[in-house]
C-alpha cells in the first residue's frame, strides 16, 4: 500500500426529513445564494422545504444550472454574488449543481482568468466561499469530495478541477428527495457510481486489503440493488442504500493508498463535450473496451474482480476475464444503458476528432501507469463502436 494522507471535513446529515437541519448549519447572519438546476427542485418540494428551513434569513436564488454545468452560466452566478455581497452557497440538486457551485465558490474571489481554475485542474485555487449541499440525485459523490467538472460552450471543452478549499461544509442526504427522479437519471447514477469505484479499484494489486474489500462490497451492493432501485422508486431502504453507496464511491476512502486509473472518465468527458451524451452513458461505453484493451496491465485485478464480484472461477484466465467484462456490460444494459457508440449514431469518423481533443487537453499519458497514449485511446474507441 502506498503512503497517503486522508482528509474529508464534510459533515453528512442523512435521513428522512433532515432538510430543516439546514438552519443549524448555516450561520444566521449569512447572506445565502441557493443554486439549483431546473424546475424539478420546485415541483418535488425540495426548494420549498429549503426556503422554509431558511425562513427569515437573507437569501437569493440562482437557477438553471445545466446537466453539464457551463462556465458561461456559472460566471453569471459569480457576478450576482459580487453584486449582492453574498457569503454562503447552498447547492440544491445533483452532482452537476454541486460541481457548478464548487466552481462558483472558487471563482468569486479568484485573481485572474477563472477558466484557468480548470486548465490548472485547481492547482491555483487558494481560497473559496463556504458551501453546503442538499443532494437530490445520487451519482457523482460530489456532495462529499473536493472535485468538480465544468464545461465551456464556446470551445466544447469539459475539464475537471479539485481543491481542498471546495469540500462542502455539510451535505443533507434525504433519500425521499430522490423518489420523483426520472428512471433515466437514476440509472445514470447507478452506472456513474459503479464506474467511480472501478476507476479506483480495477488497476493492479497494491496490497490494500481493506480498500479492495470495501470497493468489492460497494460493487456487489450496486449489482444487487441497481435494477430494484429503478423498479421500486419509493422503496426507502433501496434509495437510502443507493444514496450512501454513491457517496462512498467517491469520498476518497476506497482510493487511499491505492493506484487509480480515471482514463475511462477522461475519454468519456470528451464524448460528452462533443456529443452531449449523458456522462454516465459515456462511461458505460468506454469502460468495457478499456478493460479489454488493458487486459494484460490489469490482469491481476481483473481476475480478482471476476472471482470476488462475479463469482467466476471456471475456465482459463482469459475466459474468466472476458466473462467478467461481459457481465459488466450486461449489468449496464440491464439498466437500459447502451455500451456501444453505435447506439448514439457515432461511427468511425468520430474517432480522430476525439483523439484530437484528448491531445489538446494533454490527455496523452492516462491510466494508473500513465501509459495510455493516444494510440491506446484510439484503440479503445474503435473497440467501442
Amino acid at each position: 500500500m502506498q503512503n497517503f494522507e486522508f482528509y474529508n471535513p464534510t459533515r453528512i446529515i442523512f435521513g428522512e426529513n433532515t432538510i430543516p437541519k439546514l438552519a443549524d448549519h448555516i450561520p444566521t447572519e449569512a447572506r445565502v445564494l441557493i443554486l439549483f438546476g431546473g424546475a424539478s427542485a420546485e415541483r418535488n418540494g425540495t426548494l420549498p422545504a429549503v426556503r422554509k428551513a431558511l425562513e427569515g434569513r437573507f437569501t437569493r436564488e440562482f437557477g438553471g444550472i445545466e446537466a453539464n454545468p457551463t462556465f458561461e452560466n456559472l460566471m453569471k452566478a459569480v457576478e450576482l454574488i459580487r453584486e449582492e455581497k453574498l457569503d454562503f452557497l447552498l447547492a440544491v440538486g445533483g452532482g452537476s449543481v454541486i460541481d457548478g457551485t464548487k466552481f462558483v465558490a472558487a471563482a468569486v474571489d479568484f485573481e485572474g482568468d477563472p477558466w484557468s481554475i480548470l486548465t490548472t485542474h485547481g492547482a491555483n485555487v487558494k481560497a473559496a466561499m463556504p458551501l453546503g449541499t442538499v443532494l437530490t440525485l445520487p451519482a457523482t459523490g460530489s456532495e462529499m469530495n473536493s472535485f468538480s467538472v465544468i464545461s465551456r460552450q464556446a470551445t466544447h471543452e469539459k475539464l475537471a478541477f479539485g481543491s481542498p478549499h471546495v469540500f462542502p461544509r455539510f451535505s443533507v442526504l434525504d433519500p425521499t428527495r430522490t423518489y420523483s427522479l426520472p428512471v433515466r437519471q437514476v440509472a445514470n447514477g447507478v452506472v456513474d457510481s459503479f464506474v467511480h469505484i472501478m476507476e479506483q479499484y480495477l488497476t493492479y494489486p497494491a496490497d490494500g486489503l481493506a480498500q479492495d474489500r470495501f470497493a468489492e462490497g460497494l460493487l456487489l451492493s450496486l449489482i444487487e440493488i441497481g435494477p430494484k432501485v429503478l423498479s421500486e422508486p419509493e422503496n426507502y431502504s433501496l434509495r437510502a442504500n443507493f444514496m450512501w453507496i454513491a457517496t462512498l464511491a467517491l469520498n476518497g476512502i476506497i482510493g487511499v493508498g491505492m493506484p487509480e486509473d480515471w482514463s475511462t472518465h477522461s475519454i468519456g468527458h470528451e464524448l460528452t463535450a462533443r456529443y452531449d451524451i449523458d456522462h454516465a452513458r459515456t462511461l458505460a461505453i468506454v469502460l468495457p473496451s478499456m478493460l479489454r484493451a488493458r487486459k494484460e496491465a490489469k490482469r491481476g485485478k481483473l481476475l480478482q474482480y471476476a472471482a470476488r464480484v462475479w463469482n467466476l472461477h471456471e475456465g482459463t484466465e482469459d475466459e474468466r476475464i472476458e466473462a467478467a467484462i461481459i457481465r459488466t456490460e450486461e449489468f449496464f444494459e440491464s439498466l437500459d444503458i447502451p455500451t456501444r457508440l453505435s447506439a448514439y449514431d457515432i461511427g468511425e469518423d468520430a474517432i480522430e476528432p476525439l483523439i484530437g481533443q484528448l491531445e489538446a487537453h494533454g490527455m496523452t499519458a492516462l491510466g494508473e501507469h500513465a501509459d495510455i497514449t493516444p494510440d491506446v485511446s484510439r484503440r479503445v474507441l474503435q473497440m467501442s463502436l
